[in-house]
């Protein structure tokens, strides 16, 4: 593809500037800084990467890979305000979730110790469990807020704080990980993925491009189970203070002005 070429792609971002100025969705100003931040992020990792694969040094991966978590993790605690030291059960999550299967994947030999594979897998890794935080974490302050009254019923009755929260984290655990499970039964009726489409377009063999898609897929639900669960047994405790009582979410931030 030419830069032209590329540059010809901008017809499918006048399409929806078009149609939100129209229908006044006020939409247009999200978009333009949407399309100018996702070009040059992409352009500067692209030339990056270049740099990375070619040098394909492990201090230049996993400086890459730290990069990476530190974006994500940036991106995320804001929907945990609220939770006291969010930021580090983020980063221990997503840091959690690339040993584990990037360790599985170099112990038995599934993938080479080479930068063009460790990274793109590492990035789909990071870039799955920053959505599952986000959709963890504004399930569980959903939740929180919704049972509170629950929670300190349970509370008076005896409960300790794992009987008080439970519901509310596994209903957030849960809701979490379905969007995960439900694309999984849908993967190559109603959408091909895009690391088999990207290799297929490449010129790769189709076979060869279902075998790596198979691979992410279930890495992707690893992925899912483990950033919600690591996130939520980290943060629930946080809810309460040492003689068991409830603080929730909105007392801390009214605490802190």
């Amino acid at each position: 593809m030419t830069y032209f070429q590329l540059s010809l792609t901008l017809i499918f971002v006048l399409i929806p500037l078009v149609l939100s100025y129209t229908l006044k969705l006020g939409l247009e100003k999200d978009i333009l800084i949407a399309t100018i931040r996702s070009t040059i992020q992409l352009l500067l990792v692209g030339y990056l990467l270049t740099f990375v694969f070619d040098g394909n040094h492990p201090i230049y991966m996993l400086l890459m890979i730290l990069l990476m978590i530190v974006a994500a993790t940036q991106n995320i605690i804001k929907k945990g305000k609220g939770i006291k030291g969010i930021t580090w059960m983020i980063m221990l999550s997503m840091i959690s979730v690339e040993i584990i299967t990037q360790g599985v994947l170099l112990i038995f030999h599934i993938i080479p110790f080479e930068a063009r594979y460790v990274i793109p897998i590492s990035g789909m890794m990071i870039g799955n469990s920053m959505v599952l935080s986000l959709l963890f974490l504004n399930r569980f302050t959903s939740e929180v807020t919704h049972q509170q009254d629950q929670i300190e019923l349970i509370l008076s009755l005896g409960g300790n704080e794992k009987q008080a929260i439970h519901n509310a984290l596994m209903s957030a655990i849960k809701n979490a990980m379905i969007p995960t499970i439900e694309s999984l039964k849908t993967m190559g009726l109603v959408q091909l993925p895009g690391m088999m489409s990207g290799q297929i377009i490449g010129g790769a063999d189709p076979m060869v491009a279902v075998q790596f898609q198979i691979l992410v897929l279930f890495l992707l639900m690893t992925a899912a189970t483990l950033s919600s669960v690591i996130v939520g047994f980290l943060s629930y405790k946080t809810l309460f203070n040492q003689h068991m009582q409830f603080i929730g979410l909105y007392e801390k931030e009214t605490t802190k002005q």
